[in-house]
C-alpha cells in the first residue's frame, strides 16, 4: 500500500529496493501536487514492469476528476484502475490490513487513513477443554471457523481467551488539529503527522493555510495516548527542523523528527512495556 504520490515517490523506492508493480493499492489523501504528482510517472513505470493485475486507487471526493489529467498523461495503461471515492468513515482492506478513512481540515478537501492489523485472540486449552470441544476441532476453531458435529456448534469462542491488541498506524498531514484525527490516533502505535511549522510566531500563518505546528502535533500524541510520533511535511523554510526537537520531546517525550528513509519495525503491545 502506498499513501500519496509525491514526484520522488520512484526515487525513494529504488532506493529502498522497492518494486512499483506490487503496490496493490494507492491511499490519496488530496489533490495537492506535492501528494499527487508522481502518480502518472508511477503507473506507466507499473506498465514497463510487465503489470497485469488491477489496482486501486482510492482518495477523497474529487478522485474520478484527477485521474481523467492523470489518464491523459498516462495512456495506454495495460491493467486495470479502479477509482474508489471514499466518504466519511469508508473502508477497505489490502490484504489483512484494514484500512479506514477520517475527515481533515485542510484548504481542500482532505482525508487521513487508520492502518489495522488485527490480532487473532490467544488459544486457551483450558477454556477448550472445559468446554468439552473435541481435540480435533481446535484448529480450526482457532482460525476462527464455527464447525458442527455430531448435532453440537461449536463456536471459536469456545476455545480462545481474551482480545488482544493488534497494530495500529495512523497517518494523516496537510491538517488543522482536529476531534476526528485524535479519535483515530487514540492508542495508535504509531502516528504520522505533519509538523510543518516549529517556531511558535508562524501559529497565524499555519490556521491561514490550514497547517498544523509541530507543538501542535505533540501536544495532541500525547492526548491521544500514542505509542510514537513521528513528524513530517516541514515547511521548506525550516532551515533545520532538528532545532525544535527539545521542544518536541518535552511535550511528548516519544516524538520523532522523522527524514527522509525513516522506517521501523513494530512489534505488538501486550500492554507491559508501551516503550517496547
Amino acid at each position: 500500500m502506498l499513501i500519496d504520490c509525491g514526484e520522488g515517490t520512484q526515487i525513494s523506492m529504488k532506493e529502498r529496493n522497492l518494486p512499483v508493480r506490487h503496490i496493490d493499492a494507492i491511499a490519496i489523501t488530496h489533490f495537492h501536487a506535492d501528494h499527487t504528482a508522481g502518480l502518472p510517472g508511477l503507473l506507466l513505470s507499473m506498465a514497463k514492469a510487465d503489470r497485469t493485475e488491477p489496482i486501486v486507487i482510492y482518495g477523497p471526493k474529487g478522485l474520478h476528476e484527477m485521474m481523467e489529467g492523470v489518464r491523459l498523461i498516462a495512456r495506454y495503461i495495460p491493467f486495470e484502475i479502479q477509482e474508489v471515492e471514499l466518504e466519511k468513515g469508508d473502508g477497505f482492506t489490502v490484504d489483512h490490513l484494514q484500512v479506514t478513512s477520517f475527515p481533515l481540515r485542510h484548504s481542500v478537501a482532505c482525508i487521513g487513513y487508520t492502518m489495522e492489523l488485527k490480532r487473532t485472540p490467544k488459544f486457551d486449552k483450558e477454556k477448550a477443554e472445559a468446554n468439552h470441544v473435541p481435540l480435533k476441532l481446535w484448529g480450526r476453531l482457532q482460525k476462527g471457523n464455527t464447525v458442527e458435529q455430531d448435532g453440537i456448534l461449536y463456536t471459536p469462542d469456545l476455545v480462545l481467551g481474551a482480545q488482544r491488541k493488534g497494530l495500529k498506524v495512523v497517518y494523516a498531514t496537510d491538517t488543522r488539529p482536529v476531534n476526528a484525527l485524535a479519535a483515530a490516533a487514540e492508542e495508535a502505535d504509531l502516528l504520522i503527522t505533519e509538523g510543518m511549522y516549529g517556531d511558535t510566531e508562524k501559529i497565524e500563518k499555519a490556521k491561514l493555510n490550514r497547517h498544523m505546528m509541530m507543538q501542535e502535533a505533540c501536544n495532541l500524541a500525547k492526548e491521544a495516548n500514542v505509542r510514537r510520533l513521528w513528524l513530517t511535511h516541514y515547511s521548506p523554510s525550516m532551515h533545520d527542523p532538528y532545532l525544535h526537537m527539545e521542544e518536541c520531546t518535552s511535550i511528548f517525550e516519544h516524538t520523532v523528527i522523522s527524514m527522509d528513509g525513516q522506517h521501523i519495525d513494530l512489534s505488538y503491545d501486550n500492554g507491559e512495556n508501551r516503550d517496547d
